[in-house]
């Protein structure tokens, strides 16, 4: 073969090389799946902006193609073809939103663009925000009118199920409240005179001392375990001293709610806990009471009993907040 000859075969071989390579391009070209284009559309809270109108256009405003959301905000457009794109959205009551321009070529496949955040528009608005701690205090002012046949203190109840945490000023303000209540020295006034009147707690003697005594100590009794059960354990222990009517489900689950209460609280994040500031409470009063009842009655004994009376107290005052102290209670803090 001359000279010639071999370069001619040469050429012809590069030829159909690039003619191949060529072929095979296009033929990878044309089996490339359609490109689309989708995203999703949310309000400035984060939420699905349905049925807003959103455009597919060339950079030049020219439209291409339309699409509405769904209920979730989506939208997608299909067989987008090679180019410069932007979106536009105009949905209702919301400032039109533009974004682009983008690319798509015959590579893109499947484009998800950024989530689109559109702003209320034609008008401002203004939100009103209180902090927890104040919100707390417009509930207690309500609880503090609460009592029972418009009398008897009901303070410690809350109707509301999602009710704020309270500070541990707060709380000092709330036991106080019941604390020096007038029906705190009433009820020790009278608990004192049937106390003399069966000759309970004898070595407290007869007579008027005798009686001061024993209102001295009911009264004791009642305040100590009152700020100790409500106050100082419940801001040790960050726990929420008050009892939360249930108010709904079958009465099993109501009275297991109110007879679990004296064992079983909120914690001021929400949760549950062992009811630690009435166990602690009442256990401290209790030890107390030994330092001022009659030396002949003093010992575990006046302990424990204090500790199961208040114990057994507060399980039987839940149960009848439960299911009759609503219907008795005169400004509720719910309607």
């Amino acid at each position: 073969m001359s000279r010639v000859d071999r370069r001619q075969a040469t050429a012809v071989r590069i030829a159909c090389t690039v003619l191949v390579a060529l072929a095979w391009s296009l033929c990878a070209a044309a089996q490339a799946p359609p490109a689309a284009v989708a995203g999703t559309v949310v309000d400035a809270v984060g939420a699905a902006v349905a049925d807003a109108p959103v455009t597919l256009i060339t950079v030049d405003g020219a439209s291409v193609q339309n699409a509405t959301t769904d209920a979730q905000g989506a939208f997608s457009f299909a067989d987008v073809g090679a180019g410069s794109y932007a979106v536009r959205v105009d949905a209702a009551g919301f400032d039109p939103f533009s974004f682009g321009p983008f690319a798509v070529t015959v590579d893109t496949g499947s484009l998800m663009l950024p989530r689109i955040v559109l702003t209320v528009g034609g008008f401002s608005t203004s939100i009103t925000v209180q902090s927890t701690e104040a919100i707390a205090e417009e509930q207690i002012r309500n609880q503090e009118r609460q009592r029972w046949l418009g009398v008897i203190p009901n303070f410690y109840v809350s109707y509301l199920a999602d009710a704020a945490p309270l500070t541990s000023g707060q709380k000092f303000i709330l036991a106080a409240h019941d604390t020096f209540d007038w029906t705190a020295f009433a009820g020790a006034s009278l608990t004192a005179a049937i106390d003399q009147s069966t000759s309970a707690h004898p070595g407290f003697g007869d007579g008027v001392s005798g009686y001061a005594k024993r209102w001295a100590a009911r009264f004791a009794d009642d305040r100590t375990g009152d700020l100790l059960s409500h106050y100082v354990f419940p801001s040790l222990f960050r726990q929420d001293p008050r009892y939360f009517y249930q108010g709904t489900g079958p009465t099993q689950s109501r009275l297991v709610h109110a007879l679990s209460s004296a064992f079983v609280a909120r914690s001021d994040r929400g949760t549950t806990m062992p009811n630690y500031a009435y166990i602690f409470g009442n256990l401290a009063s209790a030890a107390l009471s030994n330092t001022y009842y009659p030396r002949s009655e003093r010992g575990a004994g006046l302990v424990f009993s204090n500790i199961a009376i208040g114990l057994a107290g507060r399980a039987a005052v839940a149960v009848t907040q439960e299911f009759v102290g609503k219907r008795l209670t005169k400004y509720p803090s719910t309607p």
